[in-house]
């Protein structure tokens, strides 16, 4: 009886050690003593770690048209796996043709095992089918540990059917880390694998 009891409560600590994605478990067994040993930390909470992935996209140019917007958003959420927060005027703008509470855009903001998805994905198979890519911008930081970047194409995400696309849309990836400087950041980035171009 007292076996099985055991057996019972260590099945979901396996179950759940199975499913930890690829990119998480890499940082939690060799970035973490790599940072740690890099920047001479001596306890592992200093270490910096991703806090969360927010990728937005403006739609402006599709406002008044509701089926294009719709496949937009759709696309947006068929490549990180969430549904998308359509994100509205705050105030109307007579140059842009902009009334208060218009849709004009979609966010999604990333947590836990989705958001290391994401980036795992986002390194190793959207970033290589970039055309002529030679290495993401170093200087993309905002002075506190975030990174932002911008995807001109939705069509490097394997996710998206080229044939069914109505138009070629890019949007913006920022990566939000609980690093104090940029340099903690660039580290951490550096090692899970975020290809930056050669100095």
């Amino acid at each position: 009886m007292k076996d099985e009891v055991n057996q019972v409560a260590n099945t979901p600590a396996t179950d759940s050690k199975k499913s930890k994605p690829r990119l998480q478990e890499k940082y939690e067994t060799k970035v973490v003593p790599a940072l740690e040993k890099q920047l001479g930390y001596k306890n592992i909470n200093q270490v910096p770690r991703l806090d969360k992935i927010v990728v937005n996209a403006g739609l402006g140019d599709v406002k008044d048209n509701a089926k294009s917007f719709n496949m937009a958003v759709d696309e947006l959420g068929l490549i990180t796996g969430q549904k998308p927060l359509v994100t509205t005027a705050k105030k109307a703008v007579a140059n842009f043709k902009l009334r208060e509470g218009m849709k004009i855009g979609a966010k999604i903001t990333l947590r836990g095992e989705k958001m290391w998805e994401f980036l795992d994905r986002l390194i190793s198979v959207a970033l290589p089918r970039v055309r002529d890519f030679r290495g993401i911008s170093s200087k993309s930081f905002d002075g506190k540990g975030n990174y932002s970047m911008g995807i001109k194409e939705q069509l490097v995400f394997p996710e998206i059917d080229y044939d069914k696309i109505e138009k070629v849309r890019g949007f913006d990836v920022c990566i939000v880390t609980t690093a104090k400087t940029d340099d903690e950041a660039r580290a951490l980035l550096t090692e899970l694998g975020m290809p930056f171009k050669k100095a």
